[in-house]
């Protein structure tokens, strides 16, 4: 309360004064035309025009101040003084003289013309001087400050850039100078706006640095696709330049182009791709009213599965995962977020049987969206058998309790490591989709009956449910997507941590290759893929073209201000078990079928015997339980025929 009441203070100080200065103002103005008219002697000046003046005068600038103040010349902020505040003051004048020229001429007396005529130009000339001081003060000292200002460029000198510009030129905060703008625009090159050239296009960015030893970019083409954003970040990225970038078209719409909008490239900018845009009003149809379960809810998929669930009016959503902590952080989450969900959180392995088939018989889930799996390569490759237990025979486990229980859509989610996989990892992510692919083909046939032989196997149950099964109706389908940037164990969060330790950073091999995607777009597509299942889909998200693990390290340490191997070394520790320089979204075998969203393609499922895969699987866990991993490597050759161990 003190700064603002100090605030206000200041301000009403400063309007009594620019009030006192009008006012003598325009008694001298009018008292010098006299003064010149009569060739600058003050002798020479008729009583028969003097006394007129100082009759009047004082009443006319009275007159003056209120008309001032009723066109609010005494509530700009001056030192952002501009056209609109000029248009003001000549208005303000021009309103003032017409007055006084027709009460003088009809009340008083006629005047000489040129007294009219000095009068009113030497009185707005006073009254617009001691406005624009200040602005022409300001511009003199941040001239002369502009030396110890960071020197910044603009890429496009559209509107949005402009308001860039504008904001950085108008403000009392940051030490940074526009030194030029940059836009493909061939009719602009040449040309200034507001005295800051227009050096070139995107072809004279890297002389454009080096010439106004550039220290910082912001990129303000909010209209621009993925593409071209990603064309001109990569210059950037040659640059040791700062880059800031604008979020999207909206700020520009909303007239918010500001500094302050503006924020840093990450490396999601760098992808070029547009991001996938689901349709919420289907997803909406989808899941509102819905009992839904999420397996593996607390993971990175999972987790964000479980934010948009939420959003989208279930009857209720259960969170089912082994990890009790990442389940739990989850919990506090949407509990505090919706406090009305229906929310259960269940702590359970999709490994145990008993306790899945339980979650199912409680609570008859409608949708199920199967994100437990363990994923790390390396780890798998070490550890096969549990790789088994948990994807493939977890997933067995898990759909054949959807089936069971009458669950209307059953959506896993796979990897494009399934694709001619080379580790074991992405082999048990193969044989799930298989498992996908087996139970709704046995349901169109009228036999998943036929499917509960593994299940009984192991004698966990002596419960009967043939039954369920002649009359299940499950569609199962499968969403493959790629790498995730951000998510537990990928490699965005690992080069950070090794950047923020010094380095170095480490990459596989420099010709190693990857698909990404987002999070959130993961998650779209898992939604929107389980609103277009029929049965026995795999669904693909276009990821745009695949990214160099080498380019995207190097790219990060630009972005966290660093120089690759100068600041920050980057090493090639080779490639580790099972992992392969390319994935594929695709097997060759496989075709593309569009869908509504141009983003998302559904591959032709490859055939193969489902009888004869079902005995493999039975097979399959025999060797997984008795942990023998050498028998497990050739037995997933047979079962995956696409698997060759790298």
């Amino acid at each position: 309360m003190k700064n603002k009441k100090t605030i206000f203070e200041h301000w009403h100080l400063i309007s009594v004064l620019l009030v006192a200065y009008d006012y003598f103002s325009i008694v001298l103005a009018y008292f010098l035309a006299l003064f010149i008219r009569f060739d600058g002697r003050f002798s020479l000046i008729p009583s028969q025009y003097f006394e007129p003046y100082k009759q009047t005068i004082f009443i006319y600038a009275v007159l003056c101040i209120v008309v001032f103040w009723l066109m609010r010349l005494y509530k700009s902020i001056w030192r952002f003084a501009s056209y609109n505040e000029l248009i003001r003051v000549i208005n303000s004048t021009a309103i003032t003289i017409v007055l006084y020229v027709v009460y003088m001429s009809i009340f008083v007396c006629r005047m000489p013309i040129s007294y009219y005529f000095f009068g009113g130009l030497t009185q707005f000339a006073l009254v617009l001087a001691i406005r624009f001081s200040y602005r022409f003060v300001l511009l003199l000292r941040s001239k002369q400050n502009s030396k110890d200002k960071k020197n910044v460029m603009i890429i496009g000198a559209g509107s949005a850039g402009q308001m860039i510009y504008r904001d950085i030129k108008m403000s009392s905060y940051l030490e940074e100078k526009v030194c030029c703008f940059i836009d493909d625009n061939t009719n602009k090159h040449g040309r200034d706006i507001d005295g800051v050239p227009v050096f070139g296009g995107r072809d004279r960015i890297l002389e454009a640095v080096n010439t106004f030893e550039i220290k910082k970019i912001y990129l303000a083409i909010p209209s621009a696709d993925a593409h071209t954003k990603r064309d001109l970040l990569n210059i950037c990225n040659e640059t040791s330049c700062e880059l800031m970038n604008l979020p999207g078209i909206y700020q520009l719409a909303t007239g918010q182009v500001t500094v302050n909008q503006m924020k840093k490239v990450s490396v999601e900018d760098l992808l070029g791709r547009d991001p996938i845009k689901a349709d919420m009003h289907q997803i909406y149809e989808q899941l509102n009213g819905k009992v839904i379960l999420v397996t593996g809810g607390g993971g990175s998929i999972g987790s964000e599965l479980c934010r948009q669930i939420a959003a989208h009016g279930p009857k209720q959503l259960i969170i089912f995962d082994v990890y009790e902590n990442n389940a739990y952080d989850i919990q506090l989450e949407l509990k505090r977020k919706y406090p009305n969900l229906n929310l259960v959180t269940l702590i359970g392995s999709v490994r145990d049987s008993r306790r899945i088939m339980g979650v199912f018989e409680k609570y008859r889930p409608d949708i199920v969206y199967h994100a437990a799996a363990h994923k790390y390569v390396p780890l798998m490759e070490d550890s096969p058998c549990e790789a088994i237990k948990n994807n493939t025979i977890g997933t067995y486990k898990t759909a054949f309790a959807a089936m069971v229980y009458g669950c209307k859509r059953f959506v896993l989610i796979s990897t494009d490591k399934a694709v001619n996989p080379t580790n074991i990892m992405g082999a048990t992510k193969r044989t799930c989709e298989m498992i996908c692919q087996s139970f709704n083909q046995k349901i169109k046939d009228g036999k998943a009956e036929e499917i509960s032989q593994l299940f009984t196997h192991e004698n966990e149950s002596d419960k009967d449910y043939l039954s369920e099964l002649r009359n299940a109706k499950t569609e199962f389908v499968a969403v493959r997507f790629g790498n995730v940037l951000g998510s537990n164990g990928s490699v965005i969060p690992l080069f950070k941590k090794q950047i923020e330790n010094g380095g170095p950073v480490t990459v596989t091999h420099p010709d190693i290759i990857r698909y990404f995607m987002t999070i959130p777009e993961a998650v779209g597509l898992v939604l929107q893929a389980g609103y277009y299942a029929k049965g026995g889909e795999i669904f693909v998200l276009d990821m745009g073209e695949p990214v160099k693990i080498d380019t995207l390290a190097r790219n990060l340490i630009r972005l966290s201000g660093y120089k690759p191997d100068v600041d920050i070394k980057v090493e090639y520790s080779g490639l580790r078990p099972g992992e392969k320089l390319f994935e594929e979204k695709l097997m060759a075998e496989e075709g593309l079928t569009k869908t509504e969203n141009d983003l998302i393609h559904i591959g032709r499922p490859i055939p193969f015997d489902i009888d004869n895969y079902l005995k493999q699987l039975d097979e399959l866990m025999d060797v997984a339980y008795n942990n023998d991993e050498l028998k497990i490597r050739e037995m997933m050759q047979e079962v995956v025929n696409t698997y060759h161990p790298a």
